[in-house]
């Protein structure tokens, strides 16, 4: 970890700069190389092996994807570059801020008019300029498993830029089965959640990305139904958790 972190790390974050965005490799952004290298090692020593089924298709798309742990943001950089929507304390965190900010993510101040309007302007823009943006429309990381309810509002997004929704399903498994464990515990705090999964034994983080909903003339609550039904399935198609 501490070597990742220090010999990396630096060098990923000035690949993120806009002189180097420019540079391609084999038809990639070396930023987007870089970035998905660093987070696949983080995964690798926090003892998670990532699955990939289908795949995340070039150009601009908000991705839309279920949230249970912190480290759905390593694990979903590992495959694809994108800035992802996070609420504004994650800036501060240790590792994964640093992660956020290299990958571009905005920071949201909840319960802010403001910054949601912001937040609402900025991802449009990052749209507009043939990019991916990543939502959580849970609203955070909440108690209790399986798939939540789908707030609606940042869907505005893709209405307003005419760029696809690309509903994205994460879970892990070990044995098996499903290993909800991996989300905070009751009254857990960042830190003792952050020491415990890099101590716990290897688990699989298992996504799939699922087939691409065009925004057309659909509103903002049918594209997060349309979302939510499709990751909700995905989720619990074929696995009894023990």
């Amino acid at each position: 970890m501490l070597l990742h972190l220090l010999i990396s790390t630096p060098v990923t974050v000035i690949g993120q700069s806009d002189w180097v965005r420019s540079i391609r490799l084999a038809g990639r952004p070396v930023s987007e190389i870089l970035a998905c290298w660093w987070s696949a090692v983080i995964c690798r020593i926090f003892g998670i092996r990532c699955r990939l089924s289908g795949e995340f298709h070039p150009g601009a798309q908000l991705v839309v994807a279920n949230h249970i742990s912190w480290i759905d943001i390593a694990v979903l950089h590992s495959f694809a570059a994108m800035g992802f929507v996070a609420k504004a304390e994650i800036n501060s965190w240790p590792l994964l801020g640093l992660l956020a900010r290299a990958g571009g993510s905005v920071f949201h101040q909840r319960g802010s008019h403001d910054s949601a309007s912001g937040v609402a302007a900025a991802m449009a823009a990052r749209l507009r300029e043939d990019r991916r943006v990543a939502i959580f429309p849970e609203g955070g990381i909440l108690p209790g498993n399986g798939v939540k309810y789908f707030h609606a509002r940042l869907f505005a997004a893709a209405i307003e830029t005419q760029r696809p929704v690309q509903p994205v399903m994460v879970r892990y498994l070990r044995d098996g089965h499903r290993y909800d464990d991996i989300t905070f515990l009751p009254g857990e705090h960042f830190l003792a959640n952050f020491m415990r999964l890099l101590m716990q034994k290897s688990c699989i983080a298992d996504v799939q990305v699922l087939p691409m909903i065009e925004v057309g003339d659909k509103q903002r609550r049918q594209l997060s139904g349309e979302s939510e039904r499709a990751i909700r399935a995905a989720y619990e198609q074929g696995l009894h958790n023990e």
